[in-house]
């Protein structure tokens, strides 16, 4: 009889495909036995959990700006001037993008 330390034994079911992908990671991982890579995974392993909420808001309000940026732009280009309430609104815009981006959340969406 084999004396164990982990006498509990988890068992689940993987696709031809997942069990390919489980031994290529094996491998990239120089590991040869799959019970320890597995244990090794589900112990140490890391389940990113992304909020996509927060990800539409931004997307949303980044879109308005840029939607805004480019009716500016186009009001320049056809009448070759462009009023100091548009460049405010501009540089307002500008100023929202880089608020965003000081508080993190273009790197925390995005990057």
């Amino acid at each position: 009889m084999v004396n164990r330390n982990r006498d509990i034994q988890l068992k689940f079911r993987v696709t031809e495909e997942e069990k390919k992908f489980i031994e290529l990671k094996m491998k990239e991982a120089n590991m040869s036995n799959r019970e320890a890579y597995l244990r090794k995974t589900a112990i140490d392993g890391t389940i990113i959990v992304s909020n996509f909420e927060e990800t539409k808001k931004l997307i949303f309000e980044l879109n308005k700006i840029g939607t805004n940026i480019n009716q500016i732009a186009r009001l320049a280009n056809t009448n070759d001037e462009i009023s100091k309430d548009d460049i405010n609104e501009l540089k307002e815009m500008v100023k929202q993008i880089w608020q965003l981006q000081r508080s993190g959340l273009l790197e925390k969406h995005f990057i």
